[in-house]
């Protein structure tokens, strides 16, 4: 397990924020503890880890401190690819 991370005394967006450069610079298959007591972290974090890829093992609420566990996959998330337009082939 990885150095924790306390980002308590961050406010909204920043706990979201940091937790992914975090996990973005971990090693695959990384696990750490987050800290935090922005009301919004216990929601943000997650729905964070959910659209980068990342995975959250566990959170809990001790009056207003939220700890998350995070994990950096093993396998890293492939990039979405954009679609291009269709071509034009009218004329």
């Amino acid at each position: 397990m990885s150095e924790p991370l306390d980002l308590r005394g961050l406010k909204c967006p920043l706990p979201a924020l940091l937790t992914r450069r975090a996990l973005l610079r971990a090693a695959p298959g990384a696990r750490f503890e987050v800290t935090a007591d922005d009301p919004l972290a216990a929601i943000d974090i997650p729905h964070m880890c959910a659209q980068e890829g990342f995975v959250v093992l566990a959170v809990r609420r001790t009056g207003d401190v939220a700890v998350l566990m995070v994990q950096r996959p093993s396998a890293a998330p492939s990039p979405v690819a954009e679609e291009a337009p269709p071509e034009d082939r009218s004329g």
